[in-house]
């Protein structure tokens, strides 16, 4: 029997580092990541789509960084919509290419997404997520000075300037793409969603923040009732003891043993982590499973045949 699978794509997949950022190039690695996600519906499964805007997003900010002498730079919410609807028109239209290569008439659905946090998350308290370009130490104290930015050194690379990660609280839009699963591939939540709150009378606002992912990518699951949670990667399988003699492959476990790898600190904050951490708050639901695999294994993955699969 199929099952209802919420996706989450990195937007390292869209752009692979030290390609050139080129509509074409990007457009090719969606279209090679749209083959795959139709295997994927072919073998019987409901999807959901959800994917990262890394890349696109910090050169957004970029363009508008060195444009704004003469066009007035946007906020970084909006830099977010930018980036989805980008990505989105990229993601529909390859799926539907590939979708009628195969006389599959399923319908595509790309939803521009807000997600809500709470304006009082303490993660403005301290920003940490590094977004767009490197500046040198200098031109960061001017930015901090003239715009009041936040910046921090990035792993001795230079000067990048950092917004708060609130936690995620409702993916708005959930009732419309639970109403379209059956008949439709939807993509939705781009980057994470664009970050609102709303205020004490309930008016809506955006908010300078990046939300995490993994993070916005498991309440999705979560408020669709998904069964699986799936995190692609640009690794078959989450190793422990990663690059050791003793290195091994996880592949079926449980939240308890994922639980014990995290608390050994096997996984690194900046990369697996995050996905591990989304992957068994998912999976402590009864009949639910979190999956971290590489794209071309994705129906494997879902058979019980590859990637790293936790359950209760």
């Amino acid at each position: 029997m199929g099952k209802k699978v919420v996706l989450a794509l990195g937007g390292n997949a869209i752009l692979q580092p030290k390609q050139e950022a080129t509509f074409e190039n990007q457009n090719q690695n969606v279209i090679n990541a749209a083959n795959r996600m139709v295997e994927i519906s072919e073998a019987g499964h409901k999807i959901v789509v959800t994917h990262g805007n890394g890349p696109q997003v910090g050169n957004i900010i970029a363009q508008n960084e060195a444009a704004k002498d003469s066009i007035p730079a946007m906020p970084l919410f909006v830099n977010n919509a930018e980036s989805q609807g980008m990505i989105g028109y990229m993601m529909e239209s390859a799926l539907k290419n590939r979708l009628n290569e195969g006389g599959d008439k399923t319908n595509v659905v790309t939803l521009l997404t807000m997600v809500e946090v709470d304006k009082d998350d303490k993660a403005f308290e301290n920003p940490t997520k590094p977004v767009g370009v490197f500046f040198t130490e200098e031109e960061a104290k001017q930015m901090t000075e003239e715009k009041g930015f936040q910046m921090a050194e990035d792993a001795g690379r230079g000067f990048r300037r950092v917004v708060p990660s609130p936690e995620p609280k409702v993916i708005h839009g959930v009732d419309e793409i639970k109403s379209l699963i059956d008949t439709s591939i939807v993509v939705s939540s781009g980057g994470g969603g664009i970050p609102i709150y709303r205020d004490e009378k309930g008016f809506i606002h955006g908010v300078e923040a990046v939300i995490d992912k993994d993070r916005s990518g498991l309440k999705l699951a979560e408020q669709t009732e998904a069964d699986v949670f799936m995190m692609l990667t640009d690794v078959p399988n989450v190793y422990i003891n990663f690059g050791k003699e003793n290195e091994q492959k996880l592949e079926e476990i449980t939240v308890e043993e994922a639980e014990k790898h995290v608390a050994d600190g096997q996984f690194p904050a900046g990369s697996m982590l995050p996905k591990i951490e989304a992957a068994i708050a998912f999976a402590k639901r009864e009949g639910k499973e979190g999956i971290i695999c590489s794209l071309d294994e994705a129906v494997l993955a879902l058979e019980g045949k590859a990637g790293t699969r936790i359950k209760l």
